[in-house]
């Protein structure tokens, strides 16, 4: 009998042997953790990811000049000691701007995908919980958004937040990227609804409110979580897109955006303008898409092959 108490039980995961109690089974969350762990493309996606956002907001500090300042005699010069990423036809420093692009995408990044996901949470969760007349209100919203790109709305609201800080271009951002996921989060709403748990909570006399807090939504968090990561990317190609335009993110202020559009003219006469602001870009959505694919397989090792 001791020995049958000390039995393991052996399970192969994504290629590794994980060894755990046989009365002690592995929580999701742990096997995320563990399948995460197997994935080299994870480490490679969150370690350049972290280098990037530690270059971008301790890299100015190594920086001698700021992104506004000008060195008249090198004006439109290529990279040297002086000045690593060289300089503009009017003497700025191409480092400074860069890290000063980068960390507004960043932000703009960052605080735009997590916010549309979390909208998209809150109306779909709602939608596909109460039904009705709620859901068909919200779904029609929902379809009507989704009728004209987003790209063209931007371009037609750009007048009202031309004149406003980039925190302005943040808020439509969020405000109009969240429709595809709602519609995703009402179905999955839809199938918990009717769970055991969910009933059981409702007969308890629960709200609304804490039902979708602690019951539909933590029920699909790894969806969320993956919107979240993708909404960074294509909240940071938006702004990117939008500022190279000329309908995001204005000058005096700079984007990585607008630091592209301002080298593509010089591209071949003067390549380090849009070289590095360009390399830039590239290394920060390609270290954030490995993370989100990543994520991805470990949370649903169904949606793909596992590559490791």
């Amino acid at each position: 009998m001791t020995a049958l108490n000390e039995t393991v039980v052996e399970a192969t995961l994504d290629d590794d042997l994980v060894i755990t109690d046989a009365r002690r089974p592995l929580s999701r969350n742990k096997l995320v953790a563990l399948r995460l762990r197997s994935m080299p493309r994870f480490w490679v996606g969150i370690s350049i990811f972290a280098l990037i956002v530690l270059w971008a907001f301790l890299g100015p500090i190594l920086a001698q000049w700021s992104p506004t300042e000008r060195d008249a005699l090198n004006m439109g010069m290529g990279p040297t000691l002086r000045h690593w990423f060289g300089t503009n036809a009017i003497g700025q420093d191409i480092y400074a701007q860069t890290l000063s692009g980068l960390q507004k995408s960043l932000v703009i990044g960052l605080v735009a995908g997590i916010s549309a996901t979390l909208i998209a949470a809150i109306v779909g969760s709602t939608a596909g919980y109460l039904g009705g007349g709620t859901d068909k209100v919200i779904g029609w919203v929902v379809h009507l958004l989704l009728v004209v790109p987003a790209f063209f709305i931007f371009v037609l609201l750009s007048p009202l937040y031309r004149g406003l800080s980039w925190i302005a271009l943040t808020f439509f951002l969020a405000l109009f990227s969240w429709m595809i996921m709602a519609q995703v989060v009402r179905s999955q709403t839809r199938s918990l609804r009717n769970r055991d748990f969910v009933r059981a909570a409702r007969y308890m006399g629960m709200p609304t409110s804490g039902i979708l807090r602690r019951h539909i939504i933590p029920n699909i968090a790894s969806l969320l979580i993956i919107d979240a990561t993708l909404g960074v990317v294509a909240a940071i190609m938006a702004e990117t897109s939008l500022s190279y335009f000329g309908f995001g993110v204005q000058k005096p202020e700079v984007s990585l955006g607008t630091l592209l559009a301002d080298g593509t003219s010089a591209a071949l006469t003067r390549p380090w303008l849009f070289v590095f602001p360009a390399m830039v870009l590239i290394i920060l959505l390609f270290a954030i898409s490995l993370v989100g694919d990543a994520l991805r397989d470990a949370i649903d090792p169904t949606s793909g092959v596992n590559r490791g």
